[in-house]
């Protein structure tokens, strides 16, 4: 069965989200190997992703497990949906990136003890 990747992929991701209708898989084959194109509804990307990005991590995993069994390299991509934004993260090191106000341990105790 040469699409069961997609086929499996297409079974876990709508199971996963809200607007399963939304769902969109395109399959490529190279000579790189598989290529497996996903895109959800923006509205479902966080169930897609996951926490720090384990749910796709996960998938991933499972994909390229199912490749192997069928001596293929499989990967996936996940599209981002039009008109979406990444929230701002601070970069790593301090400096001009740190937040402005920021408590010092005493100051946060002082706060604790308020509740």
């Amino acid at each position: 069965m040469q699409d069961a990747d997609k086929v499996f992929l297409e079974y876990v991701v709508k199971a996963l989200v809200d607007n399963p209708n939304d769902v969109k898989i395109d399959r490529t084959v190279d000579e790189m190997g598989v290529l497996i194109t996903l895109s959800v509804n923006p509205a479902d990307m966080g169930k897609i992703i996951g926490r720090m990005g384990n749910t796709a991590k996960a998938i991933r995993t499972l994909l390229r497990i199912i490749g192997m069994k069928n001596n293929a390299r499989v990967n996936l991509k996940i599209n981002e949906p039009e008109g979406s934004t990444r929230p701002e993260r601070p970069m790593g090191g301090g400096g001009a990136s740190a937040p402005v106000s920021m408590k010092t341990v005493d100051q946060a105790m002082e706060d604790l003890k308020g509740i």
